[in-house]
């Protein structure tokens, strides 16, 4: 997201302390693209050579972790490419208490919150993760090294569009796909659902409750079966046949498509199933890898209720474990696999402590009896 806050946004702010210096650990020079709002405590200008946590991704799920780790007083990088899905979006939806913010200004509220408490942003490309003994290596785009403990990818989805001229330049304006992201806004409106996968019938019974014109076309689909026709036809939703060839635009506005019979319609938006696509290709180099989701709307990375993956210490968060999260969800998925984390490093924290002790004890019998 274009538009980095560079406002001291922790002036005359009273929060709790992060690490100072971040533990001691050796330092690296930081990227000049890093985001920051304020002198957080617990961050200086420098890069860290090792930390408890790196996250890719800085989106709702990857700033939620961030924030709840930097909180837990963890060490914590987030690496964002700057390529956000929701950027045409004009505002986030079911999200409380940021009902209608725009996806930058929301990604702006949350580096600044995760700076405050010692978290750090910065802006490049992860290029491919690999291990080196205990921790997670993380590459860059712009040359950098990073080393953690563990390791958080919550880099969001591709949505790959049917190969209909002009959706892509309309995508998250009126081409739409989820009715709970829009639905209001074109509530009312005549809004068309182009079928090319197997939820066509169940978008547009769902748009349904949006509007009482809905048409669905079936473009390169399957005709609904018996069962599917009848509940459309139940619900007043009518069925066109043919490819939809294009869109129809009139000042910067959709005003219908066009089939490749000639055929026009008229709509005011038109709802689409894309096929999903996680961006996971990064964990590659630790044998994770996107499979075929079972409802085959794409590829996601699969992952336990808490977002961690076959491979310890590997984590997902957002779309890439769950291809059809919301903001809302996707950020709590965030806060959920953080804390996690935090509790698997607390156990080998503690872990590390008690055989330390144990090696610094005496060990019985190596002291003479008292002189008498």
């Amino acid at each position: 997201m274009d538009g980095t806050n560079e406002a001291h946004a922790m002036d005359g702010m009273n929060q709790t302390p992060g690490r100072d210096a971040m533990d001691g650990a050796d330092p690296v020079h930081r990227t000049d693209t890093t985001h920051r709002t304020g002198a957080a405590r617990g961050t200086d200008a420098r890069d860290l050579a090792e930390l408890d946590v790196v996250v890719v991704g800085g989106g709702a799920a990857g700033l939620s972790a961030a924030l709840t780790l930097a909180r837990a007083r963890r060490t914590v990088l987030v690496i964002d490419s700057g390529e956000p899905r929701n950027a045409p979006a004009a505002g986030v939806h079911g999200l409380l208490g940021r009902e209608g913010m725009p996806p930058g200004e929301l990604v702006r509220t949350g580096r600044e919150e995760v700076s405050r408490y010692g978290g750090v942003v910065v802006a490049d490309t992860v290029t491919g993760t690999h291990r080196d003994g205990d921790r997670f290596v993380v590459e860059t785009a712009g040359g950098r090294s990073h080393r953690a403990r563990h390791l958080l990818v919550a880099s969001g989805l591709v949505d790959e569009l049917p190969a209909v001229p002009g959706l892509r330049e309309r995508w998250g304006r009126d081409v739409l796909h989820c009715p709970y992201c829009h639905g209001w806004e074109v509530r009312d409106e005549p809004i068309g659902v182009l079928a090319s996968g197997p939820k066509a019938v169940h978008q547009a019974l769902l748009f349904r409750q949006w509007t009482p014109d809905v048409t669905l076309f079936l473009h390169t689909a399957d005709a609904p079966d018996g069962e599917q026709r009848e509940q459309l036809a139940a619900r007043g939703v009518t069925v066109v046949d043919g490819e939809v060839a294009g869109l129809l635009i009139e000042d910067d506005r959709l005003c219908g498509v066009r089939l490749a019979s000639g055929r026009r319609v008229a709509l005011r938006a038109l709802a689409v199933a894309p096929r999903f696509l996680a961006r996971g290709d990064v964990l590659a180099g630790l044998g994770v890898t996107p499979v075929e989701h079972p409802m085959g709307v794409g590829r996601y990375v699969e992952a336990d209720a808490r977002g961690a993956t076959e491979v310890e210490g590997v984590w997902v968060a957002g779309n890439v474990g769950d291809l059809m999260a919301s903001v809302a969800a996707a950020a709590a998925s965030g806060a959920q696999a953080a804390m996690a984390i935090n509790a698997e490093l607390m156990a080998a924290d503690t872990a590390a402590a008690v055989s330390a002790r144990r090696s610094a004890a005496p060990a019985p019998g190596v002291f003479a009896a008292p002189a008498e």
